[in-house]
């Protein structure tokens, strides 16, 4: 239930949000100067009691917090403004480390956006190294008189106010005024270098298979089942039985063109195949990237890297997208769910020109003319049978359509809230009487559209010819197989005719519903160790562990790989595990060959090696699926490096080397 405070501040910032959306202002505390800054003179409020604090071991006060310059980033996590300040305050932060604190205030629009753990979830999403703070009842919000998301307001080393700022542009505006007070108070001893204790919430799991998965695209023509493994900054290709056949990206994110795991994508999400060229929706770097199935190939087709708001059409290599967030195909035209202008983009894949083709670029809720509607935040898109595209409008949390074809095409509401960009909830019924929080996915089957309700779980049915919505699975947020499964906001959904796949984001995994039956699965990926890079590169994403130097005489020794699961737990026996063994300087030989397969197995295992005179390094990479007993499906992912220096001589014993490593369980 949303508290009456809450209800109160959102009815008060329907009319501001437009503001955030345009970087405009409207702050009761002055407005960020543009250029240098003189300290502050009003004392800032102090933290409420009693708020969840995140990233950290313990709430926080301005006395903790004293000495630093203190960015305070008022945000809600599913806000694509407040998501495209993120690169400003990891810039900020970097250039800054011992002199800048990044505090996010978290103030939700959604009820289902206030609930500490799903905040928890979305700061390892975004990969956050800063203290937030659940702010769900807007107490800070209200004690420095923000309106709209994102805001940000500045603290100087001494606690005073030095002033605010709405929208985005955080970077330009911000960076002059932080480093005027660092200047101003390192020259008068005002600042504690003292770093402030980071505990990350990343910190208190175990990796997964795979990471916060945002969409999925099931591609009935060969079985293939390509996954945005959107955590992991990669695309997954599998068949249907979750045999992986393909990864693209190496799982660094970055903006590189390449082959396979040599190319790099930054937070993908939509996916589409055609024959054998799959689009991808590369929603961090703003650009629509196609892979060659036959090569490998990864290339840029549209987008710089950095988010534009490009108005008219034109040439392709002329466009700025701006968070592309989902894709579909209309024939040779590939429709873009512009998710960062709130507009859905058409790129012609013949005569290579793009261009918005519904939307005026302002957000809300306003149908008419395809040109001149306003859309919020689209997030999945679906074509009809006859032409029409639908589209998931997550900030209005409604299904919408467009009549995309018809040379005086509207837009129209299908389902969900008619008016209003904070008119939402969890109801069946038919057209304007139903209601959504915040969905993201949206696929069709056959005349009907399935949709991903993300914030309330659920899969839902929606008739386009009535309106008539009514909730097929889920209910409460979870992980549950069978005919009453349980999803945590699942962010995509594809049809491939009798099957309904899902990209059930939280789980970080892959759920199939069987459409007849209403059973669901999770989809256990087979294979991925196959596509980690190599020892010898530089790209290894896992911890590494290094052994003291170890002293042997030449001959037959023995490797002992000693891994401790956590009770109740086990190596995974459907998906493959292994240890790969590699030796630098010639030190070493395996007679049981170079790649040991571990799937299944229990621990210690005793792997036998030959050791001969000289110096070098024997390198063991460990990928290790494993998960809880009874949840084979939601898989963990252990990817540990052995590095072990070597010192053969040609006479004495022979060593035997054990490997240790402890496991833990997950937090609950």
């Amino acid at each position: 239930m949303l508290s009456m405070r809450r209800v109160l501040v959102l009815v008060g910032v329907v009319a501001l949000l437009s503001a955030a959306c345009t970087g405009g202002s409207d702050a009761s505390h002055p407005p960020l100067p543009k250029t240098s800054s003189a300290a502050g003179t009003a004392p800032a409020p102090e933290f409420p009691a009693g708020l969840d604090w995140l990233n950290v071991d313990h709430p926080l006060t301005l006395d903790d917090l004293r000495g630093k310059v203190v960015l305070l980033d008022f945000w809600t996590y599913g806000c694509i403004n407040c998501i495209h300040i993120i690169p400003d305050l990891k810039r900020l932060e970097a250039e800054y480390a011992d002199d800048l604190v990044v505090v996010g205030v978290h103030s939700a629009k959604f009820s289902n956006e206030a609930n500490t753990d799903n905040i928890s979830e979305v700061i390892q999403r975004y990969d956050l190294h800063h203290p937030v703070v659940n702010d769900a009842d807007f107490e800070i919000w209200d004690a420095w008189g923000v309106r709209a998301w994102p805001s940000v307001a500045i603290i100087d080393p001494a606690g005073n106010v030095v002033g605010t700022h709405a929208g985005e542009g955080v970077y330009d505006i911000v960076h002059p005024i932080v480093s005027s007070l660092v200047a101003e108070f390192s020259a008068n001893g005002g600042l504690d270098p003292t770093p402030l204790q980071i505990r990350l919430e990343r910190d208190r799991s175990p990796s997964t298979v795979l990471s916060y998965p945002g969409k999925v695209f099931a591609d009935p023509s060969s079985d293939r089942i390509f996954i945005a493994d959107t955590g992991h900054n990669r695309i997954v290709v599998a068949n249907d039985d979750g045999n992986v056949t393909a990864v693209f990206g190496s799982g660094m994110e970055g903006f590189e063109d390449g082959i396979g795991i040599n190319a790099s994508f930054s937070s993908p999400q939509g996916l589409v195949a055609r024959g054998d060229t799959l689009y991808v929706a590369d929603t961090n770097n703003h650009a629509i990237r196609t892979v060659s199935l036959a090569t490998g190939t990864v290339t840029t087709l549209a987008g710089t890297g950095a988010g534009g708001r490009s108005s008219v059409s034109g040439p392709i290599d002329g466009i700025s997208l701006n968070s592309p967030w989902a894709l579909e195909l209309d024939g040779d035209l590939l429709l873009v769910a512009n998710a960062g202008t709130h507009q859905i983009w058409t790129i012609d894949l013949v005569n290579d020109t793009a261009g918005p083709t519904v939307g005026s670029g302002a957000e809300g809720t306003t149908n008419g003319p395809l040109a001149e509607a306003s859309l919020a935040q689209p997030s999945g898109l679906a074509l009809g049978a006859d032409g029409t595209l639908y589209f998931a409008d997550s900030e209005s949390s409604s299904i919408r359509s467009a009549s995309i074809g018809d040379p005086g095409g509207e837009t129209a509401l299908v389902a969900g809230a008619p008016g209003s960009l904070f008119e939402f909830g969890d109801e069946d019924g038919d057209g304007a009487d139903a209601r959504f929080q915040h969905p993201l996915g949206i696929t069709r089957h056959g005349n009907l559209l399935l949709v991903a309700d993300t914030y309330n779980s659920k899969i839902k049915e929606v008739d386009p010819s009535t309106g008539r919505t009514r909730t097929l699975f889920g209910s409460e947020p979870g992980w549950r197989d069978g005919t009453d499964p349980l999803f945590y906001e699942p962010g995509g959904v594809s049809s491939d005719g009798g099957t309904l796949w899902i990209a059930d984001t939280n789980n970080h995994s892959i759920r199939r519903v069987d459409l007849e039956t209403g059973t669901a699965g999770t989809l256990v990926l087979n294979g991925l160790d196959a596509f980690v890079n190599s020892p010898d590169a530089d790209a290894f994403t896992g911890k590494i562990i290094t052994v003291p130097m170890v002293s042997s005489g030449k001959g037959d020794a023995e490797l002992v790989l000693d891994v401790q699961l956590p009770s109740g737990y086990k190596v995974n026996e459907e998906a493959s595990s292994s240890l790969l063994l590699v030796s630098d300087g010639g030190v070493a030989t395996f007679p049981s060959g170079d790649r040991i397969d571990l799937t299944g197995t229990a621990f210690p295992i005793v792997i036998p090696v030959v050791f001969h005179e000289g110096l070098g390094m024997v390198t063991a990479d460990l990928g290790l699926v494993w998960c809880r007993v009874g949840a084979e499906g939601l898989c963990l992912f252990e990817q540990t490096r052995f590095e072990v220096p070597l010192d053969v001589t040609g006479s004495g014993p022979s060593a035997s080397i054990r490997l240790p490593l402890e496991l833990q369980a997950p937090e609950s």
